[in-house]
């Protein structure tokens, strides 16, 4: 890891350590800003990759932990969370609800605690990879752990 970290890294590894998480935070030369790319830095499946998507449901914001095999049925989320609609959040909605990039968005380290959903699919994988903040980053997590470090709901997303 280099010495010195993007503060978002620095925020989320910080979340992480609150939480009892013990994997280490992994930090790219270049940017892995999808599904695809960070399980091929990793070598490791894509559906090994929890996607963090956040949605504007009815306003609020929405986070989808989603296996990176997947896209999210938005219909299907909205049904499941009880929303009129469910949409993809617009980039200024991303940035103030996690104070992160798209690309990079982490389960957890927001500037408040946000709904989040977790696919059911993900526990299929005794390693996830999640994002740490930033396009560079991902750390190694469990779907169990992912539930607990971010209070979230298991659910089918896809």
């Amino acid at each position: 890891m280099p010495e010195k970290l993007h503060p978002n890294i620095e925020k989320v590894a910080a979340a992480l350590r609150e939480h009892g998480v013990s994997g280490e935070i992994v930090v790219f030369p270049q940017a892995t800003p999808t599904a695809a790319t960070a399980a091929a830095q990793l070598g490791c499946e894509v559906g090994a990759i929890a996607n963090s998507l956040v949605f504007d449901a009815d306003g609020e914001p929405l986070l989808v932990l989603t296996s990176g095999a997947h896209r999210v049925d938005t219909g299907l989320v909205a049904e499941t969370i009880g929303a009129a609609e469910v949409r993809r959040a617009t980039p200024e909605l991303v940035r103030a609800a996690t104070g992160q990039p798209i690309g990079g968005v982490a389960p957890i380290g927001h500037p408040a605690p946000i709904r989040t959903l977790v696919d059911t699919w993900l526990k299929a994988h005794e390693v996830v990879w999640a994002a740490a903040g930033h396009p560079h980053s991902v750390f190694p997590t469990s779907y169990d752990e992912l539930l607990r470090i971010t209070g979230g709901v298991p659910a089918e997303v896809a």
